[in-house]
């Protein structure tokens, strides 16, 4: 029997507490690049109108990609390190000053180039985390048997 506790925990028949859950979703390929694509635009249209700074938009792109390669299904995981620069790019757009299509364009460019740390190391969190998911799969087929 499970008690529901104010911590957002659950109570075990043995009494021992577990944390929060995690949403169970899985994304296909094309629906990891769609979601972190979207999301880092609404989150670039927004700070855009907040006048937020790099950093913080370099923080929101770390935790989008750490959720995107949480939630990638197993089949598709090498889509959520690559979708994450197109993602970081795409929400970049709102934030950019330029007039017409080539100053947008250098705008884009120099802003990529201003926060390739925060592009690289969202990029490194989404593939340690797939080769970690990787691993752990794998891992736990050893466990159950040979794979045919």
């Amino acid at each position: 029997m499970r008690e529901g506790r104010p911590g957002g925990g659950a109570a075990s028949a043995g009494g021992a507490i577990h944390g929060p859950r995690l949403p169970q979703v899985r994304l296909t390929g094309l629906g990891a690049g769609l979601f972190c694509a979207a999301v880092m635009s609404a989150l670039g249209g927004l700070l855009a109108l907040l006048g937020g700074a790099g950093a913080v938009y370099g923080v929101l792109y770390l935790l989008v990609c750490g959720a995107t390669a949480l939630w990638v299904r197993h089949a598709d995981l090498l889509a959520a390190p690559v979708a994450a620069p197109i993602a970081f790019t795409a929400g970049l757009l709102p934030l950019v000053e330029g007039d017409g299509f080539l100053g947008t364009l250098l705008g884009v460019v120099t802003a990529l180039a201003g926060q390739v740390v925060w592009l690289y190391a969202g990029t490194a969190l989404a593939g340690v985390t797939v080769l970690l998911r990787r691993a752990a799969a794998r891992r736990g087929a050893g466990a159950r048997g040979p794979v045919r």
